[in-house]
């Protein structure tokens, strides 16, 4: 069924949205990008433009095929421009209320009560955003991993309400059309991945926090010691202080142990708008322009 699958929207166009959008339009995919105005929806097509130019440049990816993808891209700055689409993918701010609007509204724009919507949320309970909707049957988590055209994962989380066969029509573009690794996972909080990863980050970040090590010495510690390929603090900043302190929170909402609370230094540091990579500075400090 997933081969029936042509025509994708993706809804967010920063980091993750863009890349879920170039690998959709790699595949040969018909995609609409929707941001939140045409500003916004210049500035994720620049995203993915950059994208396949470093494609291009590593060798990954021929000159051809980067151009032949960026024509395949629409981007837009209104909703309704998705009202055709099969399948739609959810990838803006992760917060509850922006998600549940979103969702809602797609749920009345889509012409096709067969279509599928997928959230590419971390943590949030797939199954409240299914709520909002009246296909919670056709509501599915979609979780890809940053940078999206290079790691092969996603994550396919199904709720108490999503169908047998969306799971699998789901799973199956995944691995068919895209060309990705699938795994399954329940409906709770943090998935698989960020089950298992977001702890550890937050012990690194209290570590530096209560001055035991450096930023610089715990990543140095994990890279040389035990061959991680990237530092915990580093990889904190890549995937973004915001985005480490909304699922830690949506860990600690569901499960209440003392190990998934957001510590006090990442909180100050994401009220402080010190983000990480995408705001040049986190953990440590980087070249914006890179």
């Amino acid at each position: 069924m997933s081969a029936g699958i042509r025509r994708v929207g993706v809804v967010g166009g920063g980091q993750t949205g863009a890349g879920i959008a170039e690998v959709c339009a790699r595949a040969g995919l018909d995609t609409v990008v929707c941001e939140a105005g045409a500003t916004a929806a210049r500035a994720a097509r620049e995203r993915v433009a950059v994208s396949l130019e470093r494609a291009v440049q590593r060798g990954t990816l021929d000159r051809i095929s980067a151009e032949d993808a960026l024509t395949r891209l629409v981007f837009t700055g209104s909703l309704e421009d998705l009202a055709d689409r099969q399948l739609v993918v959810e990838a803006v701010t992760e917060d509850a209320d922006v998600k549940i609007e979103t969702f809602a509204a797609l749920d009345k724009i889509l012409a096709d009560p067969g279509a599928i919507l997928a959230t590419n949320t971390s943590s949030l309970p797939v199954m409240r955003l299914g709520m909002a909707t009246a296909r919670a049957d056709r509501v599915v988590g979609l979780h890809f991993f940053h940078p999206v055209p290079v790691l092969p994962l996603v994550e396919v989380v199904s709720s108490l309400h999503t169908s047998r066969e969306t799971t699998e029509t789901v799973e199956a573009f995944a691995r068919g059309a895209l060309g990705k690794t699938a795994i399954r996972s329940q409906d709770r909080a943090g998935f698989v991945v960020n089950a298992l990863l977001v702890p550890y980050l937050l012990s690194a970040i209290r570590m530096a926090g209560s001055g035991f090590a450096s930023a610089a010495d715990v990543d140095a510690g994990m890279e040389l010691g035990c061959a991680h390929p990237m530092g915990p603090l580093k990889l904190a900043d890549l995937i973004g202080l915001d985005t480490v302190a909304a699922i830690a929170e949506s860990l600690y909402d569901e499960f209440r142990e003392p190990q998934y609370a957001p510590p006090p230094l990442l909180v100050r540091m994401v009220e402080a708008g010190l983000l990480g990579r995408k705001t040049g500075r986190g953990f440590h400090t980087y070249d914006r322009d890179r």
